[in-house]
């Protein structure tokens, strides 16, 4: 059985969106008191408290205060989990050398919401079953809340483990933790092989063949929503400049739906664009891709500046709007659901983009050159011929060698 994350969006009613808004700020309030305490037990006295030590804490405050006597138990340990991954996290980035990250206490805007550790814990799933379609939107009942119409598809049905709420700028949602046997059809006339090439110029290109590519367009969101998202931040500047708190609370809400909507488009293509691949293909080759190393800042220190800063700020603005990460792992576990192989070839031991796919010969290109040149003359796509490279590279892996390879 495998889990499976399955996100759906609730429709309460005015009295339970305040409902659910008052137990998240009593879930926040507890976040940060259990933060101060951890903090301040430390400063004192050198101690270091647990999360075994703070669910003792959690039996006496709900004890004391009938507004957590009744929440959930079970949700509230949720809770005091998170901080104290939070804690775990901070500790390995410090023994790995990497920037600390000390815990923060949380503004509304910055605590994303609550959960439940099982289900009939505090919250009921019940899910609107159609034949040989999945589940297609339900119902969901929480704790103090009550039912709540939900709207969502879970392509593989399953049992209902966990359960998140979280509050985004578009409403609320149910992020449901299922275990289930996921699967996914291949088509019956698929190809065998064919090599990705991930880019910003075009999203993705394929390679079948020497002569056989094709290309997924990049659709640029954040370029094409940036206008709207720098008035609505011109807005929101001019709105906290004034003394009106609800005008700039509205413009920030505005701002964050765009931001939202920038986010889902780009999430949905490369689901779709995944989903495509993967049924097309039984064996995809492509590369590493480390997001975090491409989008590197150029602007250097004090001592030694970096060059063309905006430029590389441009670009890293353009690599993020793709979601390279997204796209591996998508590829992933779809590829492993389909029964497609999935090959991951290393970006720098391999160098796609500066290898010839005929001669093998590594031959350093700048950005700026969008052609690649094969030793017979022939001109074809920088992209494509990256693509070829890893389509080569997995073949070689398989024990064979392209009848276009030199």
């Amino acid at each position: 059985m495998e889990h499976r994350r399955v996100t759906y969006k609730l429709y309460p009613s005015k009295t339970q969106a305040a409902a659910l808004e008052r137990i998240c700020d009593l879930h926040r309030d507890l976040y940060n008191a259990a933060l101060e305490e951890r903090i301040s037990a430390y400063q004192r006295a050198g101690l270091s408290i647990g999360f075994s030590d703070q669910c003792k804490s959690l039996t006496r405050l709900r004890a004391e205060q009938p507004a957590y006597a009744e929440l959930n138990a079970q949700s509230l340990q949720v809770t005091l989990k998170r901080l104290d991954e939070a804690f775990g996290h901070f500790f390995r980035r410090v023994k790995a050398g990497g920037t600390p990250g000390f815990p923060r206490f949380k503004s509304r805007n910055r605590f994303s919401g609550f959960g439940f550790k099982a289900h009939g814990d505090g919250f009921r799933f019940q899910p609107t079953v159609k034949p040989d379609a999945g589940w297609h939107h339900g119902h969901l009942k929480i704790s103090g809340v009550g039912w709540m119409r939900a709207r969502g598809v879970a392509r593989t049905p399953g049992q209902v483990k966990r359960c998140e709420i979280m509050r985004k700028a578009d409403g609320w949602f149910a992020s449901l933790v299922l275990a289930c046997e996921p699967h996914r059809e291949i088509d019956a006339d698929a190809h065998e092989i064919a090599g990705i090439d991930w880019g910003v110029e075009t999203y993705a290109t394929l390679a079948r063949g020497l002569d056989e590519t094709e290309t997924i367009e990049n659709e640029r969101y954040w370029e094409t929503e940036s206008a709207a998202l720098k008035q609505r931040q011109r807005a929101l500047s001019k709105a906290l400049r004034g003394r009106g708190s609800n005008r700039a609370a509205k413009q920030r809400q505005l701002l964050a739906k765009r931001h939202r909507r920038v986010a889902n488009r780009r999430k949905d293509r490369c689901h779709q664009a995944t989903a495509a691949l993967v049924a097309r293909h039984r064996i995809l080759a492509t590369e590493q891709l480390n997001a975090a190393a491409m989008t590197r800042s150029a602007r250097g220190t004090v001592d030694s500046p970096g060059k063309q800063v905006s430029q590389k700020a441009g670009l890293n603005r353009s690599i993020l709007d793709t979601a390279p990460g997204g796209l591996i792992a998508m590829l992933t576990y779809k590829a492993a659901e389909a029964g497609t192989e999935l090959v991951i070839l290393p970006t720098r031991r391999l160098k796609p983009s500066q290898r010839c796919p005929q001669s093998w010969v590594v031959q350093k290109k700048t950005l700026d050159q969008r052609t690649h040149t094969l030793p017979d003359g022939t001109r074809i796509g920088r992209d494509h011929a990256a693509a070829l490279v890893m389509l080569r590279a997995a073949l070689k892996k398989m024990g064979r060698e392209p009848a276009w390879a030199t």
